[in-house]
């Protein structure tokens, strides 16, 4: 009798195992995707609650989980096609559905056809982006504000319209958060570039200065976390048509 079957059945049999623990390893930044389209799906619905702050958190909860699943992906050598597409779903829902509902049953639902008009320009800004950074991909610097930054200042500003005692939203209030919305919204689809903070890597050494700087960024943003970071986010919002202009003024 020949050999050549059990040989071929071992050779399976390990081959097998190997896909196996593929499909083990997959697991791990799919789930942290899952992760993000929860906390997505969550400040919708504590959105349609009239729960702001709550529904602003897991916003900003859906944005560190969309930074890490990519990170574990590339650590442990499991980036897939299907992984792409499912964390730009999970995107979608989290960054482009979730603040643009959050915002309208906020106060923007006041200004009636106008109100929906606002969100929906911002939701269809963000699915634009993300289709055109599945179509280039590049880490280095982003090219129209990346839909996580866009979803925070937008999170933000419902968090800090929300801190107050007043029930509903003043007039000034909903025209701010207009301002902001639409700006989130052009912001995604312009051709301003945005430094990409996917730059900096946690893996390798760093001046011991860089540490102190970021313990001091979470002391700053602990004195008033939704007034830093609304801050934040909008320096950060503007920093690209900033450097546009600087350098249109430079090169004239």
């Amino acid at each position: 009798m020949s050999d050549e079957g059990p040989k071929l059945e071992a050779v399976d049999d390990a081959s097998g195992g190997e896909d196996r623990r593929r499909r083990g390893i997959l697991l791990l930044p799919n789930l942290i995707t899952t992760g993000a389209l929860f906390s997505g799906f969550y400040a919708i619905v504590a959105g349609m609650n009239g729960r702001f702050i709550a529904a602003a958190l897991a916003i900003y909860v859906a944005a560190v989980l969309d930074t890490l699943d990519g990170r574990v992906a590339r650590w442990t050598r499991t980036e897939s096609p299907f992984g792409a597409q499912y964390d730009s779903l999970s995107d979608m829902v989290a960054f482009g559905v979730a603040p643009a509902l959050v915002v309208f049953e906020w106060g923007l639902a006041a200004l009636g056809q106008f109100g929906w008009v606002v969100t929906f320009i911002y939701m269809a800004s963000a699915a634009l982006r993300l289709a055109r950074f599945n179509t280039s991909g590049d880490l280095n610097s982003f090219t129209g504000l990346p839909s996580p930054a866009a979803a925070g200042l937008v999170a933000s500003a419902a968090w800090v319209g929300s801190s107050g005692d007043a029930l509903d939203p003043s007039i000034l209030a909903i025209a701010f958060m207009t301002l902001i919305t639409l700006l989130a919204g052009l912001l995604m689809v312009s051709n301003f570039t945005y430094f990409s903070p996917k730059r900096f890597g946690l893996k390798g050494r760093v001046p011991f200065i860089t540490f102190v700087v970021v313990v001091m960024g979470f002391a700053v943003v602990l004195v008033d976390p939704p007034l830093v970071l609304l801050l934040a986010g909008t320096a950060y919002a503007l920093s690209g048509p900033c450097v546009a202009l600087f350098r249109w003024v430079r090169n004239n």
